[in-house]
């Protein structure tokens, strides 16, 4: 008996690795089209791993490099998180997302980083390479060598924030060493990779990170997107003392690499009774790199399929009932993965729910220009912050009063405020490759100023959308206002 029970503990392994390697090649999802990891972030063991070698544009997870190497420096006595920096003219020409702060503006290193990994600030990212690489092409070289010194050979940077560039390439094998390292390598500085949101002003920013304040447990990482390289996250959570980091690559939307990722972490916690049955993987930094061009999925991401311009600020939600729509999910087409709420138990949801419910409460944490302040300074300095924003706003809004009639069907980008008067006119003013919160940058788009004449003088309103066939009487009066007062440019 005890000789038969090794043969048939090997025949059901083996039997158990044929089904798993079938289920691989009839799950319905493009080789090349997404790459998932699921690791343990102490011991590096892979729990799955699926493309995982591939090279990948990385978009705004570079960050989480740019984090890494800052606050190194600081560890290392080489600056403070109190230490001041300034926007310089390349900084504040960067696309979004990003704060939008004029060249000369000052600010810590630690709002700059708190900036940077909730609203995915990309001026802020060059903000912080200035500081401490002296340019972005000096901490490039920095970022690179960091990458070598911690294994990731897969990986290489050309900037600090992620924006499109041929020679910005990672995998995300080299994604899950580096979120090991940084919680390894950076456990008091742990916090600035699951703040909830933070609030600039008057104005509250959620962290992108749908996991955070949703999925029990969830405490990292960053998100990241350009149209080359689709939906990315990497994402870490915690449960009964044991963490595990899930990768996602390449999913079609925001909500999709949520969910995709909620399904890796809950699938390796609810993995250990089984585990003797599943062949070992081994652990992530002996995964063999793949001898390849990245995947560009521009077409799939941003083409004329899209009803609104793809960004990493991306609210759409995704069918409840057949998990991510248009893709299998994280588990080769399992889309019922349920979970426990709060304390693990009932009610219980699936991820797609769970990832378009309200996250739990939480106060977010102030960011300011200017030097660290405490008690009444900080107050002042976050009032004379919502001043400024006050100031800058009014344009923005009439333009969104007189563009109404289109609005419901229209995204919240720069491109759609400017034709207010022309619909058929309107573009997004987005790039196709440029990532971020389009609607943050949207708010000072140019005011339909002939939309407000025309109500003071009866002979020039047929010039509105709405009013052309309420005047029969004066049929020529429409030709006048349009040439004289187009929607401006300005």
């Amino acid at each position: 008996m005890h000789a038969i029970r090794p043969l048939l503990r090997n025949s059901l392994f083996n039997l158990v690795a044929a089904i798993l390697a079938c289920a691989a090649l009839l799950a319905p999802r493009a080789a090349s089209a997404e790459a998932l990891l699921l690791i343990e972030a102490n011991s590096g063991k892979v729990l799955q791993a699926d493309n995982a070698t591939i090279p990948w544009y990385p978009a705004s997870v570079t960050k989480i490099m740019t984090a890494y190497v800052t606050l190194k420096a600081v560890k290392d006595g080489k600056l403070t998180l109190d230490t001041l920096l300034t926007v310089s003219p390349t900084a504040a020409s960067q696309s979004p997302s990003k704060m939008g702060f004029r060249p000369g503006t000052q600010l810590t290193v630690d709002n700059a980083l708190k900036m940077m990994m909730v609203k995915s600030a990309n001026d802020m990212a060059v903000v912080l390479a200035e500081g401490v690489g002296g340019s972005i092409d000096g901490f490039s070289v920095m970022m690179n060598d960091t990458a070598k010194k911690l294994g990731m050979t897969q990986t290489s940077y050309v900037n600090p924030n992620g924006l499109p560039a041929d020679g910005q390439i990672t995998s995300a094998r080299d994604l899950g060493i580096l979120a090991r390292s940084f919680l390894r390598d950076l456990p008091e500085y742990e916090y600035f990779v699951h703040i909830p949101a933070i609030r600039f002003g008057k104005r509250i920013t959620g962290n992108f990170n749908k996991l955070i304040g949703r999925y029990p447990g969830a405490d990292g990482f960053k998100t990241g997107f350009i149209c080359a390289s689709g939906y990315n996250l990497v994402a870490s959570a915690t449960r009964n003392g044991r963490r595990l980091i899930a990768v996602v690559l390449g999913a079609n939307s925001g909500t999709a690499r949520a969910v995709k990722a909620a399904q890796l972490l809950e699938r390796g916690f609810s993995q250990d009774n089984l585990s003797w049955l599943r062949p070992s993987l081994g652990t992530v930094d002996n995964l063999v790199p793949v001898d390849a061009s990245p995947p560009n999925l521009r077409d799939e991401m941003c083409g004329g399929h899209r009803k609104r311009p793809a960004s990493d600020d991306d609210d759409a939600l995704i069918a409840t009932s057949g998990g991510t729509s248009g893709s299998a999910s994280a588990t080769g087409g399992e889309a019922q993965v349920t979970f426990f709420t709060a304390g693990l138990q009932p009610p219980v949801m699936k991820a797609s729910e769970l990832m378009a419910s309200a996250p739990a409460a939480a106060e977010p944490v102030l960011v300011y220009t200017g030097p660290t302040r405490t008690g009444t300074a900080l107050i002042a300095a976050v009032a004379a912050d919502a001043d400024q924003q006050t100031v800058a706003k009014p344009r923005g809004k009439k333009s969104r009063v007189a563009k109404k009639p289109d609005a419901a069907d229209k995204p919240k980008d720069a491109g759609t405020k400017t034709a207010a008067a022309k619909p058929a006119a309107a573009k997004p003013d987005a790039k196709p490759d440029a990532k971020g919160d389009t609607k943050g940058d949207a708010k000072t788009a140019a005011k339909p100023a002939g939309t407000k004449h025309a109500a003071a003088k009866p002979a020039e309103k047929p010039a509105a959308h709405a009013d052309q066939a309420a005047k029969p009487a004066k049929p020529k009066a429409a030709t006048k206002p349009p040439a004289a007062k187009p929607a401006n440019n300005s």
